[in-house]
Formats: C-alpha cells, sequence, structure tokens
C-alpha cells in the first residue's frame, strides 16, 4: 500500500475546508482507497411539485480528469440519484423515517463493478423535511465495513455536515485493511473530543458482502436451493420486497451461493421505477424490485423468469422444474445442511453463519466440478486448454453428470475456465 501511504501524505498538506481536485488520479487506483466519492443526494421540488433526486454535495471534487474519465464519471454521477431514490417521485415531507442502508451495483462499460453504499435518513430538525441519501461510492465489496462507517456518517449529520467531511478524509487517508485486519481512524467530534474508530475486514474476504441470515430468515432452505439452481443456470431472477434493504442483502447473498463461480450478468440489487422494462431482456438478470411495482412487473412482456416474494417467503412464478435441476443427493445433503443452521439460528454470529452457509455451496461445486484442474492441457509455451469432454466424462453418477453438461455451457463457468487455463498454478484447493 505504499502507493496509497504517498497520497496520504500529499493529501494532508490540504487544508480540511476545500475538498482539493490537484492530487494526481493514479493515487486512486482501485484497491489503495476505501472509497471514491461521498454524494449528498436531496430531493428537489420541480416546477410541477413532484420531487427529484439531485446530488447536493460530493467529496472529493475532481477536475484534471482525462476526457475519458470525465464521461465516465459523468455518467457515475448521473446514475447514482436514480438508485439512491429507486422509488420514484412519490415522497412528501415527513416527520419521521427509519433510517435505512441498502447497496447498489453499477457496471462499467469494461465490466468492472463499482458498489453504492446507501444510508437513507431524516436530517435532524423540526417539523416536516426530506430524507437524503448518503452515498459512498467504492470499488471493494464489505458491506459491514461500510453500514459501520456510515454508522458515523449518520451520527455526525445529525451534528452537522461540516463535522462529515473531515472524517471522510480521514478515511480517505487511511489504506483499505487486508482480509482480518483493523484500520484505526481519528476523529474529531465538537462537544465530545477525538474518538478512535476500528474497522476491520473479516478474515474471509468472500463473505465481506454477504448476510445468509438475511436469506435464511425469509425462504425456506428448499427455496433457497430453489433459487440457487436457477442462478446456477444463469435463468431470470427477479426479487420482491418493499424494503431496499431486504432487496439488496438477498440479492447479494444469492450471488455469492455462486462462489468461486461469479455472476456476469444485469445484476441491479433494486431496481429504480425508470428501469423496469428490464425484466423485458432475454439475457440472465438478477434484480430487486419493490413489492409496490408487482402489478407493472407482471404486465410486462418477459420470458421465463423466477419470481421470489421476500415477504410472503414464496415464488410468485417459476419455469416448473426447480426440483430436478440439481443433483438429487447433493441437493439432499445441502438440505440438511440449511435446515442445521435454521435449527441453531439463535446459536451462531452472523459470521458463523455465513462460513456454515458457504462451505456449504462450495463442497457442492468441489464434489461436481473440483476435478477440472487435471483436465487441463498445458502445452509448451505454458498456455492451457480445457478438455470439455473427458472432464465430464470422469462423473461417474448419471445425475451429475447431467447436471455439469448444463452447467459447463455457462458464462460463468467459462469465465472461470478461461481464467485457470491462464494461471498454470494448480488450483485444486479452490473448488
Amino acid at each position: 500500500a505504499s502507493e496509497g501511504k504517498d497520497g496520504a501524505s500529499a493529501a494532508e498538506n490540504t487544508p480540511p475546508q476545500v475538498p482539493q481536485g490537484e492530487r494526481s488520479s493514479v493515487i486512486y487506483s482501485a484497491g489503495q482507497f476505501f472509497f471514491e466519492y461521498l454524494v449528498v443526494v436531496s430531493l428537489k421540488k420541480m416546477p410541477d411539485g413532484r420531487y427529484e433526486p439531485k446530488i447536493t454535495y460530493q467529496f472529493p471534487k475532481r477536475e484534471n480528469l482525462l476526457r475519458g474519465q470525465k464521461e465516465e464519471e459523468e455518467r457515475l454521477l448521473q446514475a447514482i440519484p436514480l438508485f439512491c431514490f429507486p422509488d420514484g417521485n412519490s415522497w412528501a415531507p415527513i416527520t419521521e423515517f427509519t433510517s435505512e442502508t441498502f447497496s447498489f451495483v453499477l457496471t462499467n462499460v469494461d465490466g468492472s463493478r463499482k458498489i453504492g453504499y446507501c444510508r437513507r435518513l431524516l436530517p435532524s430538525g423540526r417539523g416536516v423535511r426530506l430524507p437524503e441519501v448518503f452515498c459512498i461510492i467504492s470499488c471493494l465489496g464489505c458491506f459491514g465495513l461500510f453500514s459501520k462507517i456510515l454508522d458515523e456518517v449518520e451520527k455526525r449529520r445529525q451534528i452537522s455536515m461540516a463535522v462529515i467531511y473531515p472524517f471522510m478524509q480521514g478515511l480517505r487517508e487511511s489504506p483499505f485493511p487486508a482480509p482480518g485486519k483493523t484500520v484505526t481512524i481519528k476523529s474529531f467530534i465538537p462537544e465530545s473530543g477525538t474518538e478512535l474508530i476500528e474497522l476491520t475486514r473479516p478474515v474471509d474476504a468472500h463473505l465481506e458482502h454477504v448476510e445468509f441470515q438475511a436469506l435464511l430468515q425469509r425462504l425456506s432452505p428448499h427455496l433457497i436451493l430453489h433459487i440457487f439452481a436457477s442462478a446456477v443456470l444463469e435463468r431470470r431472477l427477479i426479487f420482491l420486497a418493499e424494503e431496499l434493504s431486504v432487496l439488496s442483502q438477498c440479492i447479494h447473498a444469492v450471488a455469492a451461493l455462486l462462489y468461486p463461480f461469479t455472476w456476469a450478468h444485469t445484476y441491479i440489487p433494486v431496481v429504480p421505477e425508470c428501469l423496469l422494462d428490464t425484466v423485458c431482456c432475454p439475457t440472465p438478470f438478477m434484480v430487486g424490485i419493490q413489492m409496490r411495482h408487482l402489478e407493472r412487473v407482471l404486465e410486462q412482456p418477459m420470458e421465463e423468469a423466477l419470481i421470489v416474494d421476500l415477504c410472503e417467503g414464496k415464488i410468485i412464478r417459476a419455469v416448473g422444474d426447480e426440483e430436478e435441476i440439481l443433483p438429487g443427493k447433493l441437493q439432499n445433503e445441502m438440505l440438511i445442511s440449511l435446515n442445521r443452521h435454521n435449527n441453531n439460528n439463535n446459536m451462531h454470529t452472523s459470521e458463523q453463519v455465513n462460513t456454515l452457509v458457504s462451505e456449504a455451496f462450495v463442497r457442492f461445486f468441489v464434489r461436481l466440478v473440483g476435478h477440472y484442474s487435471s483436465h487441463i492441457k498445458w502445452g509448451r509455451s505454458g498456455c492451457g486448454s480445457f478438455q470439455e469432454r473427458a472432464f465430464c466424462k470422469a462423473i461417474a453418477s448419471k445425475s451429475c453428470r447431467r447436471f455439469v453438461k448444463k452447467f459447463v455451457k455457462t458464462n460463468m463457468f467459462s469465465l472461470f475456465i478461461e481464467e485457470a487455463e491462464k494461471s498454470r498454478i494448480p488450483q485444486e484447493g479452490n473448488g
């Protein structure tokens, strides 16, 4: 993180009131910094009386961007308000509002993803007022860590906007901790003095964005396996709930069940109202839609999809073969293991549930496709080529072979194998 540290020393010379833009964009290379932006999205009254979300604050302000970067930044900044208030223009000033935390994902032209971590809250004050959203844009997926940062932002917001800035500046100058490590940030709050805030990353980096408990609380293990089976074959999945936090938590959890594979298609944890026709896409997608739009969604001319109601814990529409997709024996083993966590629900911390659930699904992949590395033929040049037929033939069980023959045709398997063909290091343990 030496590059990040250089950036920090450059930043310390900056007076804390004005976000400066002259630091070079090199310092902000992905992975070095906690976040790219903090933006505040507020509701502004339009001439026709409706409220529209607009960015009212952005830190840091970025100048000296190259033309391509500037265009990408503008695209990013135009999309953010939509995702912070995906529920459309049906807002009115209110006196009470329970703050909520949710996240969204934006995919760049090059396929890289940025995550928006949001806290929607009502600013302190008397009388009726409008909620606003604090949104942190980062390339780093770590929901628990950013929720804690948003707690700090919310605490400061209740004092004044001016107290948020030095805290975010301090965060920006801290290197992002390695898995299992902690970074301590000093922060001064008027009246209370200097506080030390500890931010720790979980040991297991691939579970940082995940709350499997959110899924287990809303859906039976049986239904979770139906959803997993549909996701593994890259079908269209629509999740419904009213709360944004429920949608984003559950969709991130479903995507995480696919580890060590990655969902490579349209992925929108909360679809803004103006993008509802996404559900007409003929290609695979995994999207979350607020329950209030259910009628509109069902009226759309869409291809076969699995529609899951997270409020009632049931499937509204299915293709019909979900029960038969996964090999029976492995499906039963996973059911037993998911039921076990359900029965001990009060005895496990959310980290333990994450580990136990993830292990059950990783084991499924290891059992079915764990032998992939012995079917990569290495040429003299060091390039590998995957022998698909021999790989499928090596599976003794008929039902497993039938499933794997479909699975090898998916985008996520192809991408995984492409990576494996590049790296000569045996990846046995990786599943």
